[in-house]
């Protein structure tokens, strides 16, 4: 909707051509403005990414991967490792390279299953019975991969109590750990959401609030994010206004729609 008011205003975005490393979209994420940007809204998520300040698209993956009950336990590390207040440490030194874009904290099934694959030899078939194991907190099958994980990585050089350890390690962050694809393609979104109030605000006030013609709390909390982020709305006019809200000159137009 709202790439249809910019078509209107003669903009075509191709959304899928805009480089997710834009700082401008990223700039009022730190500022905590993310009202109508995808899966960023919550009060907490707010609170989160104001002290994050995400930069690019892995670190808004890895924010939406922590934000849930278990993981959001390690976002205060992530924060202070990325800003070098905390040391990053490395479960071992061959997890470097695959944990390094997460600071050092697994995060993803996929780093589980490479750990698995990395350290004892695992197939990406038999990593991935490990982490439906983990997954499901089957104790009788965790004992056996426990065994064949720790016996594969001793084989390959790892001690024996350090190779259990990092089992336990996995094993504790792999039963609240999240699928990263899913995170990342829910990452593009809030992305692209953001990236469009960002550069277009007015636009995008006008498509969210057209979304909710009808719901007379969320046209006064966006007629609010509006006035913060410097959008003006205009009254309703019978001459100019149409159904939805629209955009004239840079301003939102009131929609007669929403009048009661």
């Amino acid at each position: 909707r709202c790439l249809k008011l910019l078509r209107k205003d003669g903009i075509d975005i191709n959304l899928a051509e805009v480089g997710t490393s834009e700082p401008k979209a990223y700039a009022p994420l730190a500022k905590g403005l993310t009202a109508g940007v995808f899966q960023l809204e919550s009060s907490g998520m707010r609170d989160a990414l104001r002290k994050l300040a995400p930069d690019s698209i892995e670190e808004l993956t890895a924010i939406i991967s922590l934000y849930r009950p278990g993981p959001m336990r390690n976002i205060p590390d992530f924060i202070e490792r990325k800003y070098g207040r905390q040391e990053i440490s490395y479960p071992h030194p061959k997890l470097k390279d695959l944990l390094e874009e997460t600071y050092g904290i697994i995060i993803y099934q996929e780093q589980v299953m490479e750990i698995a694959k990395i350290l004892s030899g695992f197939s990406l078939g038999d990593a991935d019975l490990l982490r439906r194991a983990m997954g499901k907190k089957d104790q009788a099958e965790m004992d056996r991969q426990r065994g064949k994980f720790v016996d594969g990585a001793v084989m390959r050089g790892v001690d024996r109590h350090q190779a259990a350890g990092i089992f336990d390690l996995v094993n504790e962050f792999a039963g609240y750990g999240f699928n990263k694809s899913h995170a990342a393609a829910y990452a593009l979104i809030s992305f692209q959401t953001a990236y469009l109030k960002a550069l277009y605000p007015a636009h995008f006030i006008a498509a969210m609030m057209s979304l909710d013609l009808s719901v007379v709390e969320k046209l006064s909390f966006f007629f609010q994010e509006a006035k913060r982020i410097g959008v003006e709305i205009l009254s309703p006019c019978v001459n100019r206004s149409m159904a939805d809200f629209d955009v004239i000159d840079g301003k939102v137009l009131y929609a007669l729609g929403a009048l009661k």
